[in-house]
């Protein structure tokens, strides 16, 4: 039997940081459409859904979703795990690829890589990004969706239900792991493309408009050059305290 996998995104409309994040828009397209479409460019996925909350707030994500033409599942707001584990259960999934909706410019190049890692490897799990140096905002994880349901049999911590993976990494005795690390020329933890604050979305949406019209599918290295060359951009989100 071949492997499903699908790329399952985490999004909802009520963020206590920045609500209403995933539609604010750049190039007349909202922050979460961006994404899919990156996403939309690997090949290798089979399908893309994306995972909100039973919330009347998040009508709009789902909405959003099937302007698209990619799935929704609409689940917990607290308890992530189950919210991917259902979506997961829902199209079918062998593997899932986790993106968060936080990550609108996320290298879909970079995604294929961590997907690749993930089928030649033996492995319960993949992550890229978290331990290989990439910028913030530029990582994703690989797993298998019953590795996931094993993970939330064991647990209850609110925690662990909230940031999904957690359990995973904390206990590599029972799941075995590869962590990806960045080539030099990517790594770059002083940059966060991540969209957390109103900050964060004020700079990413001068990197999307600057490459609008001249490179569509800018990556991981054409954002590091840019940020590079316009250093006064990184004082745009560099007082921005993350979780």
């Amino acid at each position: 039997m071949s492997n499903k996998i699908v790329a399952v995104i985490e999004a909802r409309m009520t963020s206590s940081r920045l609500p209403g994040k995933h539609l604010m828009k750049a190039s007349g397209k909202a922050m979460l459409e961006h994404l899919v479409g990156r996403l939309l460019k690997i090949k290798i996925l089979d399908d893309i859904v994306i995972a909100t909350t039973i919330n009347p707030e998040d009508d709009e994500i789902e909405k959003l979703a099937q302007s698209l033409k990619v799935g929704v599942f609409r689940g917990s707001e607290h308890d992530v795990m189950s919210r991917v584990i259902c979506a997961g259960e829902k199209y079918n999934a062998n593997i899932i690829c986790e993106v968060t909706g936080d990550c609108p410019i996320i290298d879909y190049e970079l995604v294929e890589h961590s997907i690749t890692s993930f089928l030649l490897n033996d492995v319960d799990y993949v992550n890229y990004g978290i331990r290989g140096g990439l910028p913030d905002g530029m990582g994703s994880q690989v797993f298998y969706l019953d590795t996931l349901k094993k993970s939330a049999k064991m647990t209850s911590q609110k925690y662990d239900r909230e940031h999904v993976t957690s359990h995973i990494m904390n206990n590599p005795n029972l799941f075995s792991s590869l962590y990806i690390n960045a080539p030099d020329i990517l790594k770059s933890s002083n940059i966060t493309v991540t969209l957390d604050e109103f900050q964060d979305y004020v700079l990413i949406k001068k990197i999307i408009e600057h490459f609008s019209g001249l490179n569509e599918n800018f990556g991981c290295l054409d954002i590091i050059k840019l940020l590079n060359k316009n250093s006064s951009w990184l004082e745009i989100n560099k007082d921005v305290i993350r979780n």
